[in-house]
């Protein structure tokens, strides 16, 4: 949806304030059209009238959509890889600072949500703000719905806005923004439509920059906001894909109803065999008798049965290709072929691309969670970033494997790991690399703490 919002006409909103906001309503409705257009091959609706060459696809069929998930599968496998699994603290253990933060905003979820958004469109952004029940709320916004401008001097963004709720509009048809959020370095400015009319309110904060944080993919010097996954070559091979589809699906009609004809017929017996097409198609017999005009014995044949053997070669090339420009492997885009992996080895060798791209994903990420902890904490705490204390800022966003091995695998470095240190048996990240959830390593470790209870009585006893 377009923002054609008024900004003059948003009473209470300072000068300087009116110019960013109108400034990053600019930015939205210029990445609109793209990012509508990134969202749509994603979900997969992709229509023959955008890749019809006009050779062998009838115009008449310009409005059918192939269903295609590359698009999908491209954003999909490799936000799989990124698992963000919490912050570790100083000590190893989990940062109690930010643990109740993050049950209270579900940001391991959100973090799932917002990493696929980030991989979509490039980039998402993260909102903060105090909260009475539960101290900071957290929010996660779609290019869609925020836009921000980027401040290149301090690398991060200079300021932003964020599209908190919606309503249907006068015909009930559209939804039209009704809270806006303005994030500048010195406060949230909550703008709000009450009837007609646009109202500003001010909520100062001390944090010395926006209460907003990107999480970019494949950011560069000229594109600081990052780049889809869906980039336009993508887009290109997934248009490929459903016009060779279709051309195999139209294909496959005229091999499934052959083209036949009768030579020397009457014109009553053509009218008769246009009249029951069906009928003479799957009949075990055709009959005619000689035309009287000219004394021709009719003569049947059949046509050759076409194939649909280039198209599958073609969807092997494209799926090569598609392979090459995203990462994935030849087996995720789901054609088969005689140069896909049979072994268990083959195939962590061809995902190996893949998982280098995830430890980029992580390694971007981790640094934007980071400063969104940092926030969320002195946000919680009442605080300016300089006033948190040492257990509140020496935390790390920690990640699981991208590779995602195997238990065996996993198990067996980790016993190689304790026969060297013996004491790494007894650390809660041992029973995770042999297989066990957190849920069953705390059961464990307090299993294991009563049985040393117990054995402590039983001595005391003796």
């Amino acid at each position: 949806m377009k923002l054609n919002i008024s900004v003059k006409n948003i009473k209470g909103l300072g000068i300087e304030e009116a110019e960013k906001l109108q400034e990053l309503f600019h930015v939205y409705n210029a990445h609109e059209s793209k990012n509508r257009l990134k969202n749509r091959y994603y979900e997969g609706h992709v229509t023959l009238g955008e890749v019809n060459l006009g050779i062998a696809l009838p115009n008449g069929m310009k409005g059918l959509e192939i269903g295609c998930e590359w698009g999908g599968k491209s954003v999909d496998v490799l936000a799989s890889r990124s698992m963000f699994d919490g912050f570790v603290g100083v000590d190893g253990e989990e940062a109690t600072a930010m643990a109740q933060i993050m049950r209270d905003n579900k940001l391991k979820a959100a973090y799932s949500k917002a990493c696929r958004d980030e991989l979509k469109f490039g980039c998402t952004f993260a909102t903060l703000s105090s909260d009475e029940q539960i101290g900071c709320r957290i929010r996660f916004h779609t290019p869609q719905t925020a836009a921000a401008v980027w401040d290149g001097e301090n690398e991060r963004i200079g300021y932003g806005f964020a599209i908190i709720d919606t309503q249907k509009d006068e015909s009930d048809q559209f939804w039209k923004p009704s809270l806006l959020n303005l994030y500048t370095d010195t406060a949230i400015w909550v703008i709000f439509r009450n009837g007609d009319n646009w109202f500003a309110e001010e909520h100062p904060h001390n944090m010395g920059r926006p209460l907003m944080e990107a999480l970019i993919w494949n950011p560069t010097s000229a594109k600081p906001f990052g780049r889809s996954r869906i980039k336009e070559p993508v887009r290109r091979l997934i248009q490929g894909y459903v016009r060779t589809i279709a051309n195999a699906s139209i294909g496959l009609e005229f091999s499934t109803a052959p083209q036949k004809y009768l030579l020397g017929a009457t014109d009553e017996q053509l009218d008769a065999l246009v009249d029951s097409k069906f009928q003479q198609y799957v009949g075990s017999m055709i009959g005619a008798s000689t035309n009287p005009e000219t004394g021709e014995k009719p003569t049947f044949g059949q046509l050759t049965q076409g194939n649909i053997s280039p198209h599958v070669e073609m969807l092997r090339v494209l799926a090569t290709q598609f392979s090459a420009a995203t990462g994935l492997t030849v087996t995720d885009t789901g054609v088969v072929n005689d140069a896909n992996p049979t072994s268990s080895d083959a195939i962590l060798a061809q995902s190996q691309t893949l998982v280098l791209m995830a430890e980029q994903l992580n390694n971007g990420n981790a640094d934007s969670l980071y400063t969104i902890a940092m926030m969320a904490q002195a946000i919680k705490g009442r605080k300016t970033l300089d006033q948190l204390d040492e257990s509140e800022t020496n935390i790390i966003a920690h990640f699981k494997n991208p590779a995602m091995p195997s238990v065996s695998v996993t198990a067996d470095a980790a016993i190689k790991i304790a026969s060297a240190r013996p004491a790494f048996s007894q650390t809660s990240t041992f029973l995770e690399m042999i297989g066990f959830s957190q849920a069953d390593i705390r059961r464990i470790k307090g299993e294991e703490q009563i049985a040393r209870g117990l054995a402590l009585l039983d001595e005391l006893e003796v």
